[in-house]
């Protein structure tokens, strides 16, 4: 099967579907208050950048897997957010993909870098950010005093 990424309102179907499991996941992992969304702002803001993985063929028809998001954080620096992908299709490339279509359109919106932040009761995120070059930050705004967030940074280029 072929995995195509799409971009999407982070209101359409899929989206609010990935992202109700999203956010089952990580209430199963943290306390709600350690867990951060997109603002209601960022669903307004055109330069919001968020995808949808989906899996399939014409024949078959397409299943979205997975989801991911890049919003402006300052001139410069985009922010990865809102990456997950379903269990059942972890392991097929999906993550990696979306990471991928998110660092290019950082490019295009002229970012020089990207930051992240994931929990650390995900490994398998932590890894996935580490295997495709993103260091280890101080936790920057609204993450800095949590002490259940990393935060990791890409210089692109």
């Amino acid at each position: 099967m072929k995995i195509q990424i799409r971009r999407e309102s982070p209101g359409s179907p899929a989206a609010k579907g990935l992202v109700k499991k999203l956010d089952e996941d990580l209430l199963e992992r943290y306390p709600l208050q350690f867990i951060h969304g997109l603002r209601p702002v960022d669903s307004e803001d055109p330069d919001l950048f968020f995808v949808v993985a989906y899996e399939g063929d014409e024949a078959a028809g397409w299943r979205a897997q997975g989801c991911g998001a890049l919003r402006p954080l300052e001139p410069g620096v985009g922010e990865i957010k809102r990456m997950f992908v379903l269990p059942e299709h972890r392991g097929k490339g999906v993550a990696r993909a979306i990471l991928s279509a998110l660092e290019a359109q950082a490019v295009k919106s002229g970012y020089h870098t990207v930051r992240l932040e994931t929990g650390t009761k995900q490994p398998e995120a932590i890894s996935l950010f580490r295997s495709e070059g993103y260091a280890g930050i101080l936790n920057f705004g609204e993450y800095a005093d949590n002490p259940m967030s990393v935060c990791f940074e890409k210089k692109l280029g």
